[in-house]
């Protein structure tokens, strides 16, 4: 079915609905500059893709979904597992909240422990199949950064990264030891943003950056597929996603969407958009019907902090279509979110990934969920990624001489 990409019909502009055939040679739109998006064939897939399929792979991977991927030819990929991550149902958190129903996609047990690994690895492939490239650049707060540099390492491939002085130190590391060039900007992740694609452009370099290449959201729309497949193909009533430049959530709500044209699912979900209140650029946008506007984009979750979402567009489009809501999150309460999602579920996440639970508690006192819904939280992000913002929601640790004495003395304190 790859042949041509006959099953891609082309490009659609989230701005101003253009189309456009392939092969077509920019990644935004030329008539307003917006961000496109990859435009399928249901009809074609329908007949060429089933779920039987899926049922006789053996590609426990995100791989297995590759025919709904814009490959003209089997994508080289990267040598670790992709996707194909856990979902759990929650069963103790559920009751203490009062869901029958609540599930965790645990997306931190990626290669580099975000989600940002499906949008990489889709990536990488499609540039080695269009260009041939060897050097793929990239300006991230840290997590979409740490995946390219570490799938691109293994393949021969050169990582040039931009990020802002402050991204925690486990994701500089990550960086550093997978030997990517790294660039670290004395600014926010909007002005690396903007130095990577002037950079890219002088350079010549393959661009990875999320809200501007489309295929960051083909890789990331794979995390819907996944949350069906496990569920037996139950489409979950609400998803809760984590949102800082919006390319999550519209991913996600387009897997969900692909999932539907081809006839694997016979519904769709609302979606949660889950915002800090210091970077809720798309929740503002959704609430007041207006275009994305900057904000400070300050929050503790670094992973979805973000003055000016560079898909946020895509990301109130797809709430509006999703029936959904948006919901702005206190760092105190996405902190205290961390130890509670841990001690209840076994699942350690970074800020932006317990965001999730955080904003679930807000729906659940707006009383937008039912006991009864079927709930599904997105954990974008392990909590190594982040252990200095972990340790703000947790007691030290008791210090004691070797001395039995002192553990009774301790113990008796409480």
């Amino acid at each position: 079915m790859g042949e041509g990409m006959k099953h891609v019909k082309g490009f659609t502009c989230i701005g101003c609905g253009e189309e456009y055939a392939l092969p077509y040679d920019s990644f935004t739109c030329k008539r307003c500059g917006g961000n496109l998006q990859v435009a399928y064939d249901y009809e074609m897939i329908r007949g060429q893709f089933s779920r039987k399929d899926l049922e006789d792979s053996t590609d426990h991977s995100m791989w297995r979904y590759t025919p709904l991927m814009p490959f003209e030819h089997e994508p080289l990929r990267p040598p670790v597992q992709i996707g194909w991550t856990p979902l759990y149902r929650a069963e103790r958190l559920g009751r203490k909240l009062g869901l029958k129903n609540l599930f965790i996609k645990d997306d931190g047990r990626n290669p580099s422990a975000s989600t940002k690994d499906r949008a990489s690895a889709v990536v990488i492939a499609k540039s080695l199949e269009t260009s041939g490239a060897q050097i793929i650049a990239c300006a991230s707060t840290g997590n979409a950064a740490s995946s390219l540099a570490c799938l691109a390492a293994p393949m021969g491939i050169r990582a040039v990264i931009f990020i802002p002085e402050n991204a925690p130190a486990a994701k500089v590391a990550q960086l550093l030891v997978f030997g990517a060039s790294v660039i670290m900007v004395r600014g926010t992740y909007d002005d690396a943003f903007d130095l990577c694609l002037q950079a890219s452009e002088e350079y010549g370099w393959y661009n990875r950056n999320t809200g501007y290449n489309p295929y960051t959201r083909e890789g990331k729309k794979t995390l819907a597929y996944e949350v069906c497949e496990q569920n037996a193909w139950q489409c979950p009533d609400w998803v809760f996603v984590p949102v800082g430049d919006g390319n999550i959530i519209s991913g996600v709500w387009k897997g969900f969407r692909d999932l539907y044209g081809i006839g694997f699912i016979d519904r769709l979900p609302k979606l949660a958009a889950c915002q800090a209140e210091g970077s809720d650029a798309v929740t503002r946008a959704f609430d007041l019907g207006s275009v994305i506007k900057p904000v400070e984009g300050r929050t503790v979750a670094d992973s979805i902090a973000v003055s000016m979402p560079r898909d946020g567009e895509a990301a109130v489009q797809a709430l509006i279509q999703a029936e959904g809501s948006a919901l702005r999150i206190s760092d105190d309460e996405i902190i205290a979110a961390i130890p509670e999602m841990a001690r209840e579920t076994g699942v350690f996440a970074e800020p932006a990934g317990a965001v999730s639970l955080a904003a679930l508690r807000g729906a659940l006192n707006a009383d937008i969920i039912g006991d009864d819904e079927t709930v599904v939280l997105l954990v974008t992000g392990n909590g190594l990624k982040d252990v200095d913002s972990a340790m703000l929601s947790v007691g030290k640790p008791l210090i004691i001489e070797p001395d039995m004495q002192e553990v009774r003395r301790v113990l008796s304190d409480g």
